[in-house]
């Protein structure tokens, strides 16, 4: 604005040259005072709005971003409720974990996620997630980041989900699939390394992406851990990406997780990952995924895995296809566990999502007798609010 009044001040002298030295002197006084009324009205604003942006005095700011997933499905499944809520995996687990998400032949309410974000002051951030089933209410994560330490470290402070393995951080309704991969249901369980506690992370000042985290948390996971009377589960990892050529970018990665179990024996988690997403156009891509977890808890050692390649069409319609298998298990234990997934998923747009996914599965035991297991499902996903973006 004060560029503008200048220029017109210059156009205005030079067009009143032709006019009488009385009429001119009084135009250049009156163009000098609106332009000195003019600055003193920018300074006014500045000064307003350096007022209100103050997280001491502007209550805005204290209002949270809130987010609302709603999460619902349709199963066919050739295993009755009853049997499939106490299967088992030979080796693994002797009875099923709890199963939020599909549990039902015919229609589930699988949840509804509340989330909320807010800055705290110039220093950190706060997140909250809550999941909202038919008969319970649930902590998923609630945790404070820092914004501003120094050499380019942040925390994280409260209950969160460890940045452990490739997916291990990503919610449900975020990932490819509607259900877990094989050897993740069968170490970690459907909450995964979900815990109170605190994480550093370190970016390294390098054009390509390495990052080093550490996290200290309680060790409630039953099904590797458990010991929850005290602190036990320590994790660290190495994660890194960078670009092959134009179109393609790599993300690998390795971490590590020592903690106790319910007798204080030792346990001691592994996992290495693989990540490449091929760019085909502006809204089309090929991502190929492969993880590979290591178990040794109490000197019984044990392993899975699994592989996925997804093709994304148009920001609207994703292919996939995932084969899981667990092949070394504890000794007299079988080590041919399978499974095998296919989906289709489309986005209406962008806060939609239709899921349909079929899945055999060949690891599980019911009632004490190895079965097959044959499943289709059809998910609905819709997202309302201001949700933060995911990792690819």
């Amino acid at each position: 604005m004060q560029k503008i009044i200048i220029g017109l001040s210059i156009v205005s002298t030079i067009l009143l040259q032709a006019d009488n030295n009385s009429s001119l002197e009084k135009r250049v006084e009156s163009l000098e005072k609106a332009l000195k009324a003019n600055r003193e009205k920018i300074l006014e604003d500045k000064m307003k709005k350096a007022m209100s942006s103050s997280d001491s005095f502007n209550q805005k700011s204290f209002n949270p971003d809130i987010s609302l997933i709603l999460d619902g499905s349709a199963v066919s499944r050739d295993i009755s409720n009853d049997k499939y809520e106490g299967y088992s995996i030979d080796g693994f687990s002797e009875e099923a974990d709890e199963i939020p998400f599909h549990k039902n032949r015919g229609f589930n309410f699988n949840y509804a996620e509340l989330g909320m974000h807010s800055d705290v002051g110039p220093y950190f951030t706060s997140d909250a997630i809550f999941h909202l089933h038919p008969d319970e209410f649930e902590i998923e994560e609630a945790y404070l980041t820092t914004k501003k330490l120094p050499a380019n470290l942040d925390m994280k402070m409260g209950k969160f989900r460890s940045g452990f393995g490739r997916i291990n951080a990503i919610h449900q309704h975020a990932q490819h699939f509607s259900s877990q991969p094989l050897v993740y249901e069968a170490m970690l369980g459907v909450e995964g390394l979900n815990d109170a506690g605190v994480g550093l992370h370190w970016v390294a000042p390098t054009d390509n992406y390495l990052m080093v985290g550490a996290e200290a948390m309680q060790g409630t996971n039953e099904l590797s851990f458990g010991k929850s009377s005290e602190n036990n589960l320590y994790i660290g990892y190495l994660k890194s990406g960078f670009d092959l050529g134009e179109n393609m970018a790599l993300l690998t990665g390795a971490s590590f997780a020592s903690g106790k179990t319910e007798d204080n024996q030792d346990s001691k988690l592994y996992g290495g990952e693989l990540t490449v997403k091929y760019t085909l156009d502006s809204y089309s891509n090929l991502n190929w995924q492969s993880e590979y977890l290591y178990r040794d808890r109490d000197d019984v050692k044990q392993g899975g895995y699994y592989t996925q390649l997804i093709y994304k069409r148009d920001s609207n319609w994703e292919f996939g296809a995932r084969y899981g298998a667990l092949n070394k298990n504890a000794k007299n234990q079988p080590d041919d566990l399978k499974k095998y997934s296919a989906i289709i998923s489309y986005s209406p747009f962008e806060f939609s999502k239709i899921r349909l996914q079929a899945t055999q599965d060949k690891s599980k035991s019911f009632g004490g007798k190895r079965k097959t297991e044959n499943e289709v499902l059809l998910e609905f996903l819709v997202e309302t609010g201001s949700h933060g973006a995911h990792a690819f």
